[in-house]
Formats: structure tokens, sequence, C-alpha cells
């Protein structure tokens, strides 16, 4: 198997970038990024730390983000599992990556920059849902924002519900759980689970 081992080598394979490619990086959120960033419920939140990498999904009501400002976004950090591996990484090294998806759309926005995480009360507050706040709210500050060539999303057909997998062809969580360790419950587990999601969701 041949390997590509240099850059030099990679580049030799790709053509250069193209002009659209190289300006639409902004070091803050133009107008047009900020309706964009604001139309997405969904991203995917890029960490890293000691351990190795991270990638975790954030979704909200509405937009999965709220600008502060032209360099500033704020993530409430809602219900989860409480591994809080994102998090871990944020406090050991800010560095970060955003990928929002906006159903419908085939452009996806990209962030890259730093974060922090903050239990400013005020901020917290400023979060409420079903009277609950989240417990913490990730701080990022922008170094980068751009869109991403809507290829990958065209490819995969992503918002076509034709193309749309049956759930019912799919293990279940409990399946999934239950091949990590044989005696898990899964019946009670993925019988209960919506409930237990829908009362927890804030």
């Amino acid at each position: 198997m041949t390997i590509i081992r240099t850059p030099e080598a990679l580049k030799e394979i790709y053509p250069a970038a193209s002009e659209a490619s190289l300006i639409k990086v902004t070091p803050t959120l133009t107008a047009g990024y900020r309706r964009m960033v604001e139309a997405s419920p969904f991203m995917a939140l890029a960490t890293v730390g000691p351990e190795g990498l991270d990638c975790s999904p954030r979704g909200d009501h509405a937009s999965v983000v709220r600008v502060e400002d032209e360099r500033t976004l704020a993530i409430p950090d809602w219900r989860g599992n409480n591994r809080v591996d994102s998090l871990l990484n944020i406090v050991r090294d800010p560095r970060v990556a955003l990928m929002f998806l906006i159903p419908g759309s085939n452009t996806a926005m990209r962030v890259n920059g730093r974060a922090v995480v903050s239990v400013d009360t005020d901020l917290l507050a400023s979060f409420e849902m079903d009277r609950r706040h989240p417990r913490t709210v990730v701080l990022v500050t922008i170094d980068e924002v751009y869109f991403q060539c809507a290829r990958a999303i065209m490819r995969a057909d992503l918002w076509n519900p034709e193309s749309f997998a049956d759930p019912q062809s799919l293990p279940t969580p409990g399946d999934l759980l239950q091949a990590a360790k044989a005696d898990f419950d899964k019946e009670s587990y993925d019988r209960e689970w919506p409930e237990r999601a829908a009362k927890t969701m804030w």
C-alpha cells in the first residue's frame, strides 16, 4: 500500500485551491455568516485533549448557538449523558472546531476558534428553558469562519426523505448497549428511554 507521508506529496495529487475557497474565510461573522449560523439547530463540536480527540453533537430549539457578537458564540450545555468529554477537553485545551448543519440547506458552516467553560450566574440564567438552565455555557472566540462546499451533503442526499434509513432496520440503543455488556437489560432501556428523554430535554 502506498501511503502519503508529506505535505509535498499530497499537494502533487490535488490542484491549488480556487479563489472562492480562499476568500470565503473571515476572522469574524459577516452579516451573511451570522444568518447562516443562527439558522442552524444542530452542530458538531470537535475538541482535543490529552487523551485524544472528541466530536460531540449539539442541538437546540431554533438556533444551537447564540451569537453574542461578531467574534463570540455561546453554547448552552443542556442535559446529556454526563460524560462531559467536550468540556473536559476545553478546560485543558481551548481549541475547538464547529460544523453547523441547516436542515434543507446543502451549505454547512464551519467555525474554528478557542473556547472557555463559563458558570457565570447571569449567563446561565439567560438561557432559561422550561424553568431550567444549563449547568455551564461554552463561550467560543472565533478565529475563522467559512462555509463548506456543498458537494458532501449533495452526495449524501442528506435531506431527501426517500433516502432516510428505516429505523426498524437499525439496532436500537439497547441493542448497542447489550453488545457492550451482555447482561444489559436492553428491553427496559428501549422501552423507558423515549419518555425519560422527553422529561429531561433541558
